[in-house]
């Protein structure tokens, strides 16, 4: 089993080294499964609301966050697409992939939800699992509690992200 995450300083930068390792190893024939965050530009005064994630198995996009409306200044994910991605991912978990990579192993995945089922069967799989970890303590608890002493934590690299995935 071969599990891996990342954390990278500065924001949004985790999401673009996992999705530029993704789209490197899509270019060489990689059969990925997971999610990855779609990098857009936020315009100038925006709270960084509109969130799209990519599943890798289909290439499809879902918007996993929801307006709360003007004047609102917050951000507020969407259960349903959050639902909708599992779902695909996990319909996805019985293709052969060459690696499961998830952008961001966050509360739901600490609290035994999520992607953390599809996490589980990749490495029931011996697929290598490659996952980005936030600032937060509870995700990074959560991980580490999942996962034991067996993930490492790769330096915020692309050609060492990549190298790991290629094993």
């Amino acid at each position: 089993m071969r599990i891996a995450c990342i954390m990278a300083e500065g924001r949004g930068e985790t999401d673009r080294l996992i999705s530029e390792a993704a789209a490197t190893l899509e270019a060489e024939g990689f059969v990925l499964n997971g999610i990855v965050k779609v990098l857009q530009d936020m315009p100038e005064g925006s709270h960084h609301c509109d969130m799209d994630v990519r599943v890798l198995a289909d290439n499809r996009t879902i918007r996993i966050t929801q307006s709360l409306g003007e004047g609102s200044d917050g951000c507020r994910l969407n259960p349903e697409a959050i639902a909708e991605a599992v779902a695909a991912v996990d319909q996805a978990s019985s293709l052969d992939a060459d690696a499961f990579i998830l952008n961001k192993f966050g509360p739901e995945e600490a609290e035994g939800r999520g992607f953390r089922a599809a996490i589980a069967t990749a490495l029931e799989k011996d697929i290598p699992v490659l996952v980005g970890l936030s600032g937060g303590e509870g995700s990074r608890k959560g991980f580490m509690e999942f996962t034991g002493d067996i993930a490492v934590t790769l330096p915020a690299d692309p050609d060492a992200i990549v190298r790991w995935v290629r094993g």
